[in-house]
């Protein structure tokens, strides 16, 4: 269980800082940064970019080393706050950055299921952090699901089966954390926004998709792939007693200049970005 830190950076009424930084509403993002090719530039790029937006907490995967993690942190400096696992090999790949003080993090590995795969060494698992963010805590999931080699999310598959063992693992975290605090799930879950997978999860934990009336890929169509379906997610669930609500957006979908003046993609993916407003 997650305990609370609560009030710590309350400001007065209506007007709530961390220094001189006044935050009206939280932004969160999720992305998966992709591990091949040209990682340091474009870690470096991302970064930057990064630093020059106004999130909140940014919720990272495929970062895999911890000097990767390392890159990002001294790239986007605005984000003093930071939480990883593991030594060389990051656990599950996962970086979650925070504006804001995270009071304690773990990381919980998934089962270990076949098929054999390379995916396996990545170790992957979800990352269960409480940020203290101004209007309260907040319990975020940061987490990368295995990937469906057979791009097949029937119920009998083989790997929407995994994805579905993966998901009741999360679906046990969540219903662990205290009514009392508001939780967000982000980050590349591998099921499609359509599928019975991620909607019987969805049913079981009480969350909300906040792109769920959007069908855009939020994987980068490509000449083999040319019509990915949405497998980057933010799910939400209130605190008792209060809502949370907000809109959300896909975004880094453009080119970027790297250092070197090269012009790249940041991912394979795009970026996901919550508007979350808790009110009560």
């Amino acid at each position: 269980m997650i305990n609370a830190v609560r009030g710590s950076l309350r400001g007065p009424r209506g007007h709530r800082t961390e220094g001189d930084k006044s935050v009206k509403a939280l932004r969160l993002l999720t992305m998966n940064t992709l591990f091949t090719g040209d990682v340091p530039a474009r870690l470096r790029a991302l970064g930057a970019a990064l630093d020059r937006a106004d999130y909140d907490i940014v919720c990272l995967q495929e970062v895999m080393f911890r000097r990767n993690a390392r890159l990002i942190r001294r790239a986007a400096p605005a984000y003093r706050h930071c939480a990883y696992s593991g030594t060389v090999l990051l656990k599950g790949g996962l970086v979650l950055l925070s504006r804001w003080p995270i009071s304690r993090w773990r990381f919980v590995r998934y089962p270990m299921t076949g098929p054999v795969r390379g995916e396996l060494l990545m170790r992957k698992g979800a990352q269960l952090a409480s940020v203290a963010t101004p209007d309260g805590e907040l319990v975020v999931v940061n987490t990368h699901l295995s990937a469906n080699r057979d791009d097949d999310w029937a119920p009998t598959n083989r790997y929407t089966r995994i994805a579905g063992d993966e998901l009741a693992r999360i679906a046990g975290l969540v219903a662990a954390v205290e009514p009392s605090l508001p939780v967000a799930v982000a980050g590349d879950l591998n099921v499609p926004r359509d599928s019975a997978a991620l909607a019987h999860f969805v049913a079981t934990t009480g969350l909300r998709d906040v792109l769920a009336d959007d069908t855009r890929p939020t994987y980068r169509p490509t000449p083999r792939w040319p019509s990915p379906p949405a497998l980057d997610h933010v799910l939400v669930r209130a605190a008792a007693g209060e809502t949370l609500t907000g809109g959300a957006d896909l975004v880094f979908q453009d080119e970027v200049t790297l250092a070197d003046g090269r012009r790249a993609y940041l991912s394979d993916h795009y970026g996901v970005q919550a508007h979350l407003i808790r009110s009560r």
